[in-house]
């Protein structure tokens, strides 16, 4: 017994917690990834009025396993005039961002894997590099389908970073603090007391959550702003050279920054695991926010089509942005007028 109090008092401890932590995140990330295309495949389908997945397991349940048996056994090939290494190496980059963001972000009081003062600033800094990687994976890949995507996709990214970064330092000045766990601590006590409602604190709160959950869904390159992809105008956009499971993780890091993005919203803007009675508070209602969040974003691509590419630049650099420099605008000189009164 003394023994193992001293291993967890001992100074090896946090790191053996961060990768014990980091080992559950890979499970929750993979497990999330499957029965979210299953969750995704059904929400579409009762969208369009039909059945949807149905025939391995009980309402297709077994499918998610299906599929990724299917693309373990594929082969994955390097195209022969693309960048053996890049090409190889890109999937691989696409994932550690997602999985980093998830290792800092607290899922309650009790669940984290490392808490941060800063931890807002490291979720953007690792958020960073997922449209790098899929850059790097159509640039790599020598094909003029996905080096038009790449290039799009670093022109969203670019776009959509200036309004969600100029919302995120509006919610910075109003808790003064870049810890995730005291942003939750500050909106305990009932739901008026969320971000996203707390027309006291920031008269525009509505237009704030929907201006960052609109570049959430841009960043994360999820319809009506999936241009990394567009397989209507470029076959499989970045991942056309993809095959196997070179695919599969370009696809289970999506739905790994879904769950960032969605998570971060959740703490930033519902509360994160506080309840909204003021009462029972912990991991239930966390999950209970970020997949309500989550089903938004499946319901969203089902339910909009595809922008054109001009028009989706056009929303961020000529009204987006605007927005969100208002509202920082406005929520300063709220700021400043309060502290002198």
């Amino acid at each position: 017994m003394k023994a193992t109090l001293d291993f967890v008092n001992g100074p090896a401890w946090p790191w053996v917690r961060l990768v014990l932590y980091l080992v559950g995140i890979m499970s929750f990330v993979g497990l999330n990834a499957a029965y979210l295309v299953w969750v995704e495949r059904k929400g579409a389908a009762r969208f369009q009025r039909r059945p949807g997945p149905m025939e391995v397991g009980p309402q297709g349940l077994l499918q998610p396993i299906a599929d990724a048996v299917k693309l373990l056994t594929k082969q994955v090939l390097v195209p022969p005039t693309g960048d053996r290494t890049l090409f190889r190496l890109a999937p691989v980059f696409v994932m550690a961002p997602g999985l980093m963001c998830l290792a800092t972000i607290p899922f309650s009081e009790a669940i984290g894997a490392i808490d941060f003062n800063l931890g807002l600033i490291m979720v953007f800094a690792f958020g960073s590099i997922n449209v790098m990687a899929v850059m790097l994976g159509g640039w790599a890949s020598r094909n003029k389908y996905a080096i038009i995507s790449a290039a799009r996709v670093v022109s969203q990214n670019v776009a959509y970073e200036i309004p969600m970064l100029l919302v995120v330092i509006t919610m910075l000045m109003i808790t003064g603090t870049m810890s995730l766990r005291e942003i939750v601590d500050q909106q305990a006590g009932c739901f008026w007391h969320w971000n996203a409602l707390n027309l006291t604190a920031n008269p525009l709160a509505p237009v704030t959550f929907v201006i960052f959950f609109t570049c959430m869904l841009a960043e994360t390159n999820r319809a009506p702003f999936d241009m990394a992809e567009a397989e209507s105008e470029l076959v499989a956009g970045a991942f056309t050279e993809y095959a196997g499971m070179g695919f599969g993780v370009f696809f289970m890091a999506e739905y790994a920054n879904i769950l960032v993005g969605c998570s971060l919203a959740t703490i930033l803007f519902f509360g994160g695991w506080q309840s909204p009675i003021g009462i029972w508070s912990g991991l239930f209602w966390f999950l209970i926010k970020l997949y309500l969040l989550i089903f938004t974003v499946v319901w969203i691509r089902w339910t909009f089509p595809r922008t054109q590419f001009y028009k989706l630049l056009n929303l961020s650099w000529k009204i987006l942005i605007p927005i969100s420099l208002a509202t920082l605008v406005l929520t300063s000189v709220m700021l400043k007028l309060f502290k002198h009164s």
